[in-house]
């Protein structure tokens, strides 16, 4: 009796050298699940937080931190803390940085304090200076490869009042509180995260929802509007004061009107408001209201 004829077997994956013995890939990673913590301080996701330095190409993390609205951007890595003084030394807990050590042997450090493009300060350590060298050839690197360009000091500069667009950069007031926006209003982008983990391309300025209106106010506090009514002491804003509570969260956390019905859609990056501050800002304060659209641009609008 011959033996019966099996049909040659094939490998179903052209790759089975990839596979270990219990059958798991060697070189994938496995597939992290992200969402976000209903009680964390910060909606943000962390892995979403990698950037790269406008001065030297090298890479940096975003973090929030507890004193003021600005985050701080931290070396991707940790380093001894005894290689690091202790007024430059950082920890993170729960994607808030706090300053100052943990307790721990390793802390984080700013980047500013490790950046090529800055000098050194004295207190630096032998360590500190060594990654600073590092951190230098890799940005050499960056810019012979063409994968990255450092901007002109020209670009750097903040804009004067006289080159600056009236509306670059306006004042926009809700919650009570007034704000310089990152760019121009329909201009300012959303920050969710769609489903594709990508950012939300629409603007947080929704021509169908209900909109602002420009109106002068004090520019100080402090100031009697029933005295002379001088330009110096008038501010032209973007006031949303008289819109829904819910519209004016809408601003504040810089969600277009898609993402407001979708409370469990992460971040993917941070709000750009700047505490308004007519000291720091003055070259942004413009004491008269923007001229209203032309008609015949409004209707090709």
């Amino acid at each position: 009796m011959s033996p019966a004829r099996l049909p040659h077997m094939h490998a179903t994956n052209p790759s089975a050298g990839d596979r270990a013995w219990d059958g798991s890939y060697k070189h994938r990673r496995p597939p992290r699940f992200l969402r976000v913590v209903p009680d964390s301080p910060t909606r943000l996701l962390r892995t979403a937080q990698q950037s790269q330095c406008s001065d030297c190409g090298n890479h940096i993390e975003w973090y929030d931190r507890t004193s003021g609205h600005n985050p701080i951007p931290l070396h991707p890595h940790e380093l001894p803390a005894t290689a690091v003084p202790p007024h430059q030394r950082w920890h993170v807990d729960t994607g808030i940085a706090h300053p100052s050590g943990d307790g721990s042997p390793w802390c984080r450090v700013r980047h500013r304090a490790l950046c090529p493009a800055t000098p050194a300060e004295p207190t630096s350590s032998c360590t500190m200076d060594a990654l600073r060298r590092s951190l230098a050839l890799t940005s050499r690197r960056l810019q012979d490869t063409g994968h990255f360009t450092p901007l002109p000091p020209s670009c750097a500069d903040p804009p004067t009042p006289d080159t600056a667009a009236p509306d670059a950069r306006p004042v926009v007031q809700f919650l009570c509180l007034r704000y310089l926006a990152p760019g121009p209003l329909e201009q300012i982008p959303c920050v969710a995260q769609t489903r594709a983990r990508n950012r939300c391309p629409l603007p947080v300025l929704d021509l169908d929802a209900l909109p602002g209106i420009w109106i002068l106010a004090p520019l100080h506090p402090d100031h009697d509007p029933g005295h002379l009514p001088l330009n110096e002491l008038w501010l032209a804003l973007y006031d949303l004061t008289h819109l829904p509570y819910s519209e004016q969260l809408r601003w504040r956390a810089q969600r277009c009107t898609a993402h407001t019905t979708a409370p469990d859609a992460a971040d993917i990056a941070r709000t750009t408001w700047e505490p308004f501050n007519p000291r720091t800002h003055h070259q942004h304060i413009r004491h008269h209201l923007p001229a209203p659209p032309h008609p015949a641009r409004q209707g090709r609008g």
